[in-house]
């Protein structure tokens, strides 16, 4: 008997989805900073036995939008709700859980098993814990609660055991060697957005988006060429920075993260562009890869 189905990872921003779902998937397909709205595509992570094949869906947090790119991020995660096998709504002891009551009351009616995460235990007592396991049965009353913490991986194998289990039955739905659905110039622009992130404040990297224009691969080395958009001037010179020690500093670490990738060295030329309100752009957003109604 083989089992396979699609096991979707939603919740609000900056709760531990994306981390959850590199370690479940044992690799790192998703990028992490402290930063809400790191993730702004759906991504899939697909783990290959010889009796099952699950495909883990990291999405990007549940939020109000803004403006035209958070309407597609919001749409990445209402999409999780429509193919789920099985449902993981990650929670943390920080979180507002019924912030976003519409996005619960849907996962309420959705029909999917329903595992319901609260991660960061390691950072409050016993007491807390069971006053929030409480409240995640009222709000979630058909959910299994699991008390996790993906730092210190504490109940994940108890999580994977039990994700098997509430695995329908089922041929694969991709071959059984592939490991994500999305291309290696995804994650190579990722990675430069991670460094983004993690480097600049306030606007900036919410600003930003990257697009690889060059990925040439010969027997020794890989040559990318990338383009970093930004919406106006002043943004560009503060990501570039004095001298282009800024700009510098970002291809470096992202250099050395793409070589570790893909376990070969790496030549990046990074270029800044100015394109005034993108995040807003329907045709600059759909070439991007986001989706638009």
């Amino acid at each position: 008997m083989h089992r396979a189905g699609f096991v979707n990872v939603i919740g609000n921003p900056n709760v531990g989805k994306s981390s959850l779902i590199n370690e479940l998937v044992g690799d790192r397909i998703s990028i992490v900073t402290s930063k809400s709205q790191t993730t702004r595509h759906r991504i899939l992570g697909i783990v290959n036995e010889e009796d099952f094949q699950i495909i883990y869906s990291d999405t990007p947090g549940v939020l109000i939008p803004k403006y035209g790119l958070q309407v597609s991020m919001l749409q990445f995660s209402r999409s999780a709700l429509t193919d789920a096998d099985v449902l993981i709504y990650v929670t943390d002891v920080f979180d507002q859980l019924d912030k976003n009551i519409d996005f619960i009351n849907a996962i309420n009616q959705n029909p999917a098993p329903l595992i319901v995460i609260i991660n960061k235990i390691d950072l409050i007592d016993q007491h807390k814990l069971e006053m929030l396991v409480e409240n995640c049965k009222n709000i979630f009353p058909r959910a299994e609660i699991l008390p996790v913490s993906v730092l210190h991986k504490f109940n994940i194998e108890p999580l994977k055991k039990r994700i098997k289990e509430l695995l329908p039955e089922s041929p694969p739905f991709f071959d059984k060697d592939q490991l994500t659905d999305k291309p290696e110039r995804f994650f190579v622009s990722e990675i430069i957005r991670e460094k983004i992130l993690l480097h600049y404040e306030k606007e900036i990297p919410y600003s930003v988006e990257v697009e690889i224009e060059k990925f040439t691969e010969t027997e020794k080395i890989i040559h990318i060429s990338a383009i970093i958009y930004v919406e106006r001037d002043s943004q560009k010179g503060i990501l570039i920075g004095q001298g282009g020690k800024a700009l510098k500093r970002v291809g470096i670490e992202a250099r050395k993260d793409i070589e570790a990738f893909f376990s070969k060295k790496v030549f990046l030329q990074l270029f800044v562009k100015v394109e005034k309100d993108w995040r807003n752009k329907e045709k600059k957003l759909k070439d991007f890869g986001y989706q638009i109604e």
